[in-house]
């Protein structure tokens, strides 16, 4: 079944739980392994607060350093936020069990227990290695749509710009660039670089802006414009743009601010694929729906 609306002139993507394999699914396993209540990190995360050094390295006005990894860590021990996550899980579990809702009855100061110790670094390695793998459902769906020529592609991804040399908490090299598997996968020998897929990349920490920000889809949009008229396609309006993402909060502001949206959830790619091709009249999936990395 294919949309009722015409398709999109411009494909926008995140990276991220999108077009490679998700960081959240990092965090996860490290939530399960230590016993730490599921969803705290990235609610913790995302409390910030806008000077909070997850949104700083995001939007390039820090360096990766010890110094950040320790201002990480304190960012994800905030008392204030964890009480406030407990008070919501709580109140979300008695909703579920048809008890009473009143949170501050729910979860009192003094019940709540100590905020979890994270070892920040190494959830942060973890994560940034996770995310080098193509995801097995978009990456191809990408070289589809490249293929095609009927759409601008561009990416908008909240980046980490890293210092060259840098290495890992285990020691080791970090290198950002993607990790193909070996033949007989079909992009075996892909460059590494995922922004030579897209006509457009914008990476927050290079450009000074990150998702949610307004001016950071405006951006995006105007670029992916100026690609259409190179091409003869005439100019992108921002209702001719559909943006895929894994992060409810971006999607929200990318409506508000006009632009046609899919979510992404978490191991559901596949999903996001299928309902990708209804909007483009576009198969992505293959006959068999098979992954192909």
């Amino acid at each position: 079944m294919t949309s009722q609306l015409p398709p999109p002139k411009a494909i926008l993507f995140d990276i991220g739980g999108v077009c490679v394999v998700s960081p959240f699914q990092a965090i996860l396993d490290y939530e399960h392994e230590n016993n730490i209540p599921v969803g705290w990190v990235n609610f913790a995360i995302q409390k910030g607060p806008q000077n909070g050094a997850w949104q700083l390295i995001e939007r390039g006005e820090c360096e990766l350093n010890d110094d950040w990894f320790r201002a990480f860590k304190a960012q994800l021990s905030i008392p204030k936020h964890w009480k406030e996550y407990c008070i919501k899980a709580a109140v979300k579990s008695c909703a579920e069990k048809g008890l009473s809702t009143n949170s501050e009855a729910v979860v009192g100061h003094e019940q709540a227990p100590p905020v979890p110790e994270i070892d920040a670094k190494k959830l942060f390695w973890r994560m940034m290695r996770m995310s080098r793998e193509p995801d097995p459902w978009m990456y191809p769906a990408l070289k589809t749509l490249k293929e095609s020529g009927r759409f601008v592609l561009g990416a908008l991804s909240n980046t980490i710009a890293f210092p060259t040399g840098i290495k890992d908490d285990e020691g080791a090299l970090f290198k950002k660039g993607l990790v193909h598997k070996p033949h007989p996968n079909p992009y075996a020998n892909d460059p590494t670089d995922i922004a030579d897929v897209f006509d457009v990349f914008i990476s927050s920490a290079h450009v000074g802006l990150r998702k949610p920000d307004p001016k950071a889809y405006a951006m995006a949009v105007q670029e992916m414009s100026r690609v259409a008229v190179m091409r003869g396609m005439g100019e992108v309006r921002v209702e001719e743009v559909l943006f895929l993402d894994d992060i409810g909060v971006n999607l929200k502001w990318a409506k508000i601010c006009g632009l046609r949206t899919i979510k992404v959830d978490l191991g559901k790619t596949r999903e996001a694929v299928r309902e990708l091709e209804r909007q483009v009249g576009l198969g992505l999936l293959g006959e068999n729906e098979k992954a192909r990395l």
